[in-house]
């Protein structure tokens, strides 16, 4: 019988070769290096063959129990190879199943990333792959079965968070395959059987009348009111849609938003002068969340961002699908405010946070003209909203069932 001490003396050779241990149970030793537990067994007749995984993530203790299993099972007359998955989950040290080295993934990159950035990638894989992949092993997932949760993602019209868990699960079998964990990556297989994403601006009314109509629309629909009042939130402050879903009260001061460089695209700072329009909007859901930490917070969490899909689900019910994202607010504004105040260009730029190419320009302009961006915030609100109802009256608006 084998012993761990003999396993590791084991020396590959020009060809594979075979360590045996008892009851059909053999380490196959090949050229690369590679120690692979085997079964040979008999079913019907027949000699068949049973792979249990790698050593040492697979141990010789772990190889024999699910030896074990695989003879209790020929003895009442079933096939151990019909439950392969099985018996190597059970064989294999957890820490190579796929949550568990996505864990350790998400432990080395936190440092990297920003808090609501590594929030939205643990949420999704929580709701999106654990469920279904996290308890089995890296070595034995396979592209059809990530394909199939790539495409359930899609089939929801989130094409863009399908194509960000994609890119997720393909980081966790590198780093797992770095890790000596697994050698394969079928994510990365995966993205050749999708459809491409097509590429070009993200969709935005870019008319102030049809900008207020949608408005209207939306506001009329039966929604959760933290849902609705982001909404008009976002397209007041033309702000990216992440940094309203994750904006906490502790950055707000009076009628000025600060928001930190971590949680900017560039990393870079930006202040948000808000109008009185916006100010409503804070005013009236503050009764909703002011007790906790967020502003427009997760429908079922207080303490975590709201959903990246809330809004844009909303305006697809609202019939906007394709035609606008919340994204889209920035285009609005941007194309709105430049025609109608050609002369405020590269203030309008600074109050969508936009870099300047030209580094003289972006020198020049760091002078933050706050005032005049206050004026002009408090234009687009009057523009937009005028004769809309107060932030208030969206509190009682149904909600949908």
């Amino acid at each position: 019988m084998l012993t761990d001490a003999a396993i590791r003396r084991a020396k590959p050779q020009d060809k594979p070769y075979k360590l045996a241990d008892s009851e059909g149970l053999y380490l196959l030793v090949n050229p690369n290096g590679s120690r692979l537990w085997r079964l040979k067994y008999r079913m019907g007749g027949k000699e068949k063959l049973l792979s249990f995984g790698k050593y040492p993530e697979v141990s010789l203790a772990g190889a024999r129990e699910a030896r074990n299993n695989a003879k209790a099972e020929i003895q009442q007359g079933r096939d151990p190879s019909l439950t392969r998955k099985q018996r190597q989950a059970e064989a294999a040290n957890t820490k190579n199943h796929l949550r568990a080295v996505g864990e350790h993934w998400l432990k080395v990159n936190a440092a990297n990333w920003s808090g609501v950035h590594l929030e939205q990638v643990t949420r999704s894989l929580e709701r999106f792959v654990w469920p279904s992949l996290g308890n089995i092993p890296v070595t034995e997932i396979t592209p059809p079965m990530v394909l199939s949760v790539i495409e359930s993602i899609a089939r929801t019209n989130a094409k863009e968070t399908a194509r960000r868990v994609r890119q997720r699960l393909s980081a966790i079998f590198t780093y797992a395959i770095a890790r000596g964990l697994g050698t394969e990556d079928p994510a990365a297989v995966v993205k050749g059987a999708l459809p491409p994403l097509k590429k070009g601006h993200m969709p935005a009314i870019t008319n102030l009348s049809e900008l207020r109509e949608m408005m209207r629309v939306v506001e009329s629909l039966p929604a959760h009111p933290v849902t609705i009042l982001a909404i008009r939130f976002l397209a007041l402050t033309a702000v990216r849609p992440g940094e309203v879903n994750a904006m906490p009260w502790s950055e707000l001061k009076g009628d000025i938003w600060s928001i930190p460089a971590e949680r900017m695209k560039m990393k870079r700072g930006h202040v948000v002068p808000l109008s009185r329009q916006a100010i409503d909007v804070l005013e009236a859901v503050k009764t909703l969340t002011g007790r906790g930490p967020m502003v427009f917070p997760n429908a079922r969490w207080a303490h975590r961002p709201m959903s990246e899909n809330a809004m844009s689900s909303l305006l697809k019910r609202a019939g906007y699908f394709g035609i606008h994202v919340p994204h889209g607010f920035r285009s609005s504004f941007s194309s709105i405010m430049n025609e109608k105040r050609p002369e405020d260009r590269g203030i309008i730029d600074q109050m969508l946070a936009h870099v300047t190419r030209n580094q003289v320009e972006a020198a020049y302009n760091r002078a933050e003209y706050r005032e005049r961006k206050r004026e002009l915030a408090q234009e687009w609100a009057d523009m937009v909203l005028e004769g809309f109802a107060p932030a208030v009256s969206l509190l009682n608006r149904p909600r949908r069932s």
